[in-house]
């Protein structure tokens, strides 16, 4: 029996799909995930952070969140605790990179002095809390290699490895909802020794303007410091008209006055 034209470019098209490798169904994920989220623009939110220490022990912080969508670069973020005493003023600028290092800068008001952050120390805690600088930025696809390494039910759990040599982390397994936008359900962390040191869940999510999901709630649990921190998320706001010139070193020192 003759083959025809018609069946051998069906066969040709299945054999492809198949033969995608893992790491190319990591990053096919990845920038869908990435598609997904594009066009939010800017946004502010409020955050409670709550820290729990080892025994159980627990203290409240509360902060603003400004973040400008950047196309041809990463974002930029702009985070300014307002209360307790000890921490009011103190923020955090991050300007995301899609190659190379990331820049930060953190404002001190006791001191009245901008900081900046070298990339050997954004492993560092942000704060006193279980998230690092380096958790801070922004998920921009370049950042990282993939390797897809499994699938259940709806989610797709994907390895990342940094490719940033200074990140404290080794790889995240990162799981992604397919069915809801390719949003991030969790991801777990793994120290430079290849243990797991942190898992991030997100929870409460909320789709906003029909198409952005964001959860109200971050829980990072610190397996090694039987530590926590948990974010929770409310008035976030899409529609404030935000410029680069509101995430400068300038803009950083007067937010945190």
């Amino acid at each position: 029996m003759k083959t025809s034209i018609i069946t051998l470019l069906f066969l040709a098209t299945f054999t492809v799909g198949i033969a995608q490798t893992p790491q190319e169904r990591g990053i096919e994920i990845a920038k869908a995930a990435e598609t997904a989220d594009l066009g939010f623009g800017s946004s502010t939110v409020a955050i409670k952070m709550t820290l729990k220490n080892k025994n159980g022990q627990t203290s409240e912080r509360y902060l603003e969140n400004k973040t400008l969508e950047l196309t041809e670069d990463g974002d930029k973020s702009l985070i300014v605790f307002n209360s307790p005493k000890d921490v009011k003023g103190t923020a955090t600028l991050t300007f995301t990179h899609k190659q190379g290092s990331d820049d930060q800068w953190l404002y001190l008001p006791a001191i009245a002095r901008v900081k900046r952050i070298s990339s050997n120390n954004k492993s560092g805690p942000f704060v006193g809390s279980e998230f690092a600088y380096e958790d801070l930025s922004s998920q921009e696809v370049e950042k990282y290699n993939y390797t897809f390494i499994k699938e259940e039910g709806s989610n797709l759990i994907v390895e990342q490895d940094p490719v940033d040599p200074k990140s404290g982390y080794t790889r995240r397994l990162v799981t992604y909802n397919k069915d809801k936008g390719y949003r991030i359900e969790k991801i777990e962390f793994y120290d430079r020794k290849n243990a797991l040191l942190k898992t991030l869940t997100y929870s409460n999510y909320k789709l906003y303007k029909n198409k952005f999901w964001r959860a109200s709630t971050f829980n990072m649990v610190n397996h090694q410091s039987n530590k926590e921190t948990l974010l929770e998320f409310s008035d976030y706001n899409f529609e404030v008209d935000l410029a680069e010139e509101d995430f400068s070193q300038v803009a950083l020192k007067r937010a945190g006055s």
